[in-house]
């Protein structure tokens, strides 16, 4: 697991904000749940140098508080914090 992903724990509420490029602007996001589920997954894709011949993608599977789930890629850019 990622250095991402060590600063909260399963049934931890969280704020999740990423920066979404779109050409030369960008938009900044953000996403509240509660840690469903959390760690690397692999994607489909191919990548030579990675674990089973997969690229990896750290992630979060949140709860929002209307019940819907929701699965969050993390990346460099995003930031997670622990909300009371």
């Amino acid at each position: 697991m990622s250095e991402m992903m060590t600063d909260y724990e399963i049934g931890s509420k969280v704020r999740v904000t990423q920066q979404v490029m779109m050409g030369s602007s960008s938009s900044v996001t953000h996403t509240e749940g509660v840690v469903m589920r959390m760690g690397q997954q692999k994607t489909g894709s191919w990548f030579a140098h990675g674990r089973d011949k997969k690229l990896w993608l750290d992630r979060l599977e949140l709860r929002k508080d209307d019940g819907e789930l929701v699965v969050v890629n993390l990346d460099q850019y995003s930031r997670v914090e622990v909300i009371d």
